[in-house]
């Protein structure tokens, strides 16, 4: 399911074409959600994705503008090396999350002087894993925990995804908080969606702060028009894709209403 959010996702925020790189053995389930989005099977074992997956991800990916890596990809051995591989290598835009932060946390040498920009989306849980610091919960403390962290990589191409009550973007040299979302947004996907949107946006040419900013709003306001509609009880990450469409227009008319008032 992570992967399938993560690309419709994607979709409904502009991407173009997606395809989506799965073990083969859950390749015709994944196929199954939707049928607007690619699939590529990758060599796969007991563990999930195999060692011979990384040079065959590697070189799909090499051509595309933009590489989302960890809902659904699991803890093994090659899912480490897999990441190494295309943060170390690639110099497109790659938006790590999930179990790309799991594997990213057990090699964190690589983080610095990326060869492209880096977006990381941890929660406070996988900000622990990945610095050994707890992020605290006030703004401020929050704050400056992401900007630590983003400053890291000296080469200034890492942003900082801080999900949680007032989402923090940060860069090495200054940060934003989000405003929209709701306690309802806390359940499993919300996150896997985020990845999409923020990947969709980068494909879309926007630099990385502004893609991770616009990003984080507009998921916020698409899990806020679904709790309108349907309750923060009953809100599921699948909603959140159903609502983009909404959101992606209030934040167009918000925008031309703010250019006619000046």
């Amino acid at each position: 399911g992570a992967p399938a959010l993560a690309g419709l996702a994607s979709l409904r925020s502009g991407a173009g074409l997606v395809t989506l790189a799965v073990p083969a053995c859950v390749l015709a389930t994944v196929s199954s959600f939707c049928p607007s989005y690619m699939t590529l099977a990758l060599a796969d074992d007991s563990c999930g994705v195999a060692d011979e997956a990384v040079e065959q991800v590697a070189q799909f990916a090499a051509q595309e503008d933009v590489v989302a890596i960890g809902p659904g990809l699991g803890q093994s051995t090659a899912a480490l090396a897999l990441l190494r591989k295309l943060y170390t290598t690639l110099a497109c835009p790659i938006v790590v999350d999930a179990d790309g932060l799991n594997a990213l946390a057990k090699d964190m040498s690589i983080i610095d002087s990326p060869p492209g920009s880096r977006i990381l989306t941890p929660h406070a849980g996988e900000f622990a894993r990945l610095t050994g610091e707890t992020t605290g919960t006030d703004d401020q403390t929050r704050a400056i925990a992401a900007y630590d962290f983003a400053a890291r990589d000296t080469s200034k191409q890492t942003t900082i995804i801080l999900k949680g009550h007032r989402t923090v973007i940060a860069t090495n040299d200054h940060y934003a908080f989000n405003t929209t979302g709701n306690p309802g947004m806390a359940t499993g996907g919300t996150g896997d969606c985020l990845t999409g949107v923020v990947s969709a946006l980068l494909a879309q040419d926007l630099a990385p702060f502004e893609a991770a900013r616009l990003a984080a709003h507009v998921h916020g306001r698409a899990g806020d028009l679904a709790r309108d509609a349907l309750g923060e009880v009953s809100l599921m990450a699948t909603d959140l894709i159903d609502y983009l469409p909404a959101a992606f227009r209030d934040q167009v008319t918000s925008s031309k209403v703010k250019a006619s008032g000046r």
